[in-house]
């Protein structure tokens, strides 16, 4: 029998969705995410499995917290404005953006989840496919830019 865990997982993985969000899966090493998380690399390897593992779970951490209250933002908005909504929350979306861009291509359980997170999302402007795109291409923009969302 193992020793028992000795770290709040939940912390653990809201920690890792932050440094994720800020630096991207290829630009976030083990080290990192241990020195982030304080939590023993093997135990880490043990409860996630991998570094793949950590970065799942905290993408769905992500996108059941953020873009969940994003979404339910942009929802309740008066007509008109769910796009300004959608740019003011949507510091919140970085690591949905960084996900879809960098690592959706390339692993099929990182695309189902930005999947699911785009439906959220579009459900949330009414299933209008189009000004979700628009929101996250102006949300891409700003970031670029500097000039709106840290």
């Amino acid at each position: 029998m193992g020793r028992p865990r000795t770290f709040d997982e939940a912390q653990a993985v809201a920690a890792a969705a932050e440094l994720f969000a800020g630096r991207s899966f290829d630009g976030t090493s083990v080290d990192d995410l241990v020195t982030c998380t304080g939590v023993h690399r093997g135990s880490l390897y043990k409860t996630f499995g991998s570094k793949r593992g950590l970065y799942l779970s905290a993408l769905r951490h992500h996108i059941d917290g953020d873009v969940t209250r994003v979404a339910g933002e942009i929802s309740a908005a008066p007509p008109g404005e769910a796009g300004t909504r959608a740019l003011a929350g949507g510091g919140s979306l970085g690591f949905l953006l960084l996900a879809a861009t960098e690592r959706a291509a390339v692993d099929d359980e990182v695309a189902a989840e930005v999947s699911r997170a785009l439906t959220l999302l579009d459900e949330a402007f009414q299933k209008d496919e189009k000004a979700t795109a628009l929101a996250l291409g102006l949300l891409i923009r700003s970031r670029a830019d500097r000039t709106l969302i840290p």
